[in-house]
């Protein structure tokens, strides 16, 4: 039976294209929502193993603006970068996206993995945006506190499906049962029919990556930094998004995180998990729209 999205009404009122452009060996493949000469352009960075899909949800309450969400290199339509898939090779990759895409003015976007990916280009000065969004930041080590076993558990899980015969490899890391093991504990919504479309999602999304080495590469640049590795060099007003179930990281550290960014301010969202793009798409949007200050909310 078909799960349809809660939010696919308002994106169908969007005007979309999809562009492609080669930035570092890798062919990117891109989307733009909402009209190209609105005053206010958002480039997003999305989270590890998803694509441009993730953050619609969010992108679909916005009228007004425009954004512009690729599939990063090593995910979804977009082929692998020549440097290999670390932190430096994608914020190497954000900046000269923005360049190639004329969009260096733009507000960053970051979720998750891309909260680390734009804060570390920030810091080394690859780009420079006017201010930046940070939703479920990672503001916490992944090798320390009572997840670090967990997540040492998970790098061995992947680093033995590059030791496997590549097709065993393949299925490992798409297994149906480990997206949706993760599924499951990323999901906070009580709400069934929501729950069964983040599933859903899941599911179709998170199998579609370029090759073994790249999935498991960006794995282990996701747990090598956090934003806090970078936190005073960001320096443009930014708005932190966090959630207070996150099990990924915690309330207080987001405290912390925020204290350190010089100019930031912080939101946590209560009864929300890591999924805050998905289960409170339009709680997101309504905190973006009043730090930006530009753009309307769709009825």
């Amino acid at each position: 039976m078909p799960v349809f999205s809660p939010y696919a009404r308002l994106l169908d009122e969007l005007p979309i294209s999809e562009h492609v452009v080669s930035i570092l060996g890798s062919e990117t493949h891109y989307w733009s929502y909402g009209p190209d000469d609105a005053p206010l352009t958002f480039v997003v960075a999305h989270g590890y193993r998803g694509e441009h899909h993730g953050l619609e949800p969010v992108i679909a309450q916005f009228r007004g603006v425009r954004f512009i969400g690729a599939d990063m290199p090593g995910f979804g339509e977009s082929g692998e970068l020549d440097a290999g898939h670390s932190i430096d090779s994608y914020a190497r990759w954000l900046a000269e996206f923005m360049a190639q895409t004329k969009t260096v003015d733009a507000v960053v976007i970051g979720h998750s993995f891309g909260s680390i990916i734009s804060s570390y280009a920030i810091a080394h000065g690859l780009i420079a945006p006017p201010k930046l969004v940070l939703i479920n930041p990672i503001a916490a080590p992944a090798l320390e506190g009572p997840s670090a076993f967990l997540t040492r558990l998970t790098m061995a899980f992947y680093r033995l499906a590059l030791k496997v015969p590549e097709r065993l490899g393949y299925w490992q890391l798409s297994n149906w049962a480990i997206i949706r093991g993760m599924s499951v504990k990323l999901a906070v919504t009580r709400d069934k029919q929501l729950r069964r479309w983040i599933h859903d999602q899941h599911h179709t999304y998170f199998g579609r990556f370029a090759s073994r080495q790249s999935v498991v590469d960006s794995f282990d640049a996701s747990v090598s930094y956090t934003v806090g590795d970078f936190a005073e060099k960001i320096t443009m007003p930014t708005v932190l998004i966090g959630a207070e179930k996150d099990p990924i990281t915690a309330v207080k550290h987001l405290y912390a995180l925020a204290d350190r960014i010089p100019n930031s301010e912080l939101h946590v969202i209560p009864g929300v998990g890591h999924l805050i793009h998905y289960e409170v798409p339009r709680v997101a949007a309504e905190l973006i729209r009043d730090f930006v200050g530009v753009g309307e909310l769709a009825d």
